[in-house]
């Protein structure tokens, strides 16, 4: 399995989130942390993950909320990153608050590699009809995982096997090398579909 570069969304990603469990249980997974979760700065987030994609080529890129606009932002810029693959969870529309102002340039043009868009029916930070629009123009495939939030702790999301599921589901698209997956514990059973 190729790295995965966890990129959490404004505020950072702390236990129990997903993001969390999976850089404690997974050795192939990496947070990469901003250096100030609380202020939304483009330029400095895109080159922090940036940066880390450098450092990892070949990773699985794995965003949560906010992070998926700026890898969205990355790939326009920057479509020559080796990423084998994304998995963008929960957009987040910057409309929804003034900390996101500068993220208001969406890319509509589809990325370069294999890439799945995670949405929630009922996510208060966009609208699912958005998140279907945007995976569509992104070349995406599209999860929607019906009635979760924004798919996160708050929503009841803790470790989040079926992300795992679907991070690996997408590294085999990437063809990208596969190790056993670790050992999870059973949590119950959400909807999904391609």
């Amino acid at each position: 399995m190729p790295r995965t570069l966890l990129i959490p969304g404004l505020d950072g990603s702390p236990d129990p989130h997903w993001q969390a469990w999976w850089q404690a249980n997974d050795p192939t997974a990496l947070i990469i942390n901003q250096e100030d979760w609380a202020v939304a700065t483009p330029e400095a987030w895109e080159s922090t993950v940036a940066g880390a994609v450098l450092h990892n080529p070949g990773s699985i890129v794995v965003a949560h909320s906010l992070s998926c606009l700026v890898v969205a932002r990355l790939l326009a810029k920057w479509p020559q990153l080796e990423i084998a693959g994304a998995l963008l969870v929960a957009p987040a529309i910057p409309h929804r608050s003034t900390r996101l102002a500068g993220f208001v340039d969406l890319p509509r043009s589809a990325f370069p590699m294999p890439t799945t868009v995670v949405a929630s029916r009922n996510d208060p930070w966009m609208p699912f009809s958005v998140a279907f629009d945007l995976a569509d123009d992104w070349g995406a495939a599209f999860v929607d995982l019906g009635d979760a939030g924004h798919i996160n702790v708050a929503s009841g999301f803790g470790p989040w096997p079926l992300g795992l599921e679907l991070r690996d589901s997408l590294a085999r698209r990437a063809g990208a090398p596969l190790r056993p997956a670790p050992r999870r514990t059973a949590v119950p059973a959400q909807r999904w579909a391609f």
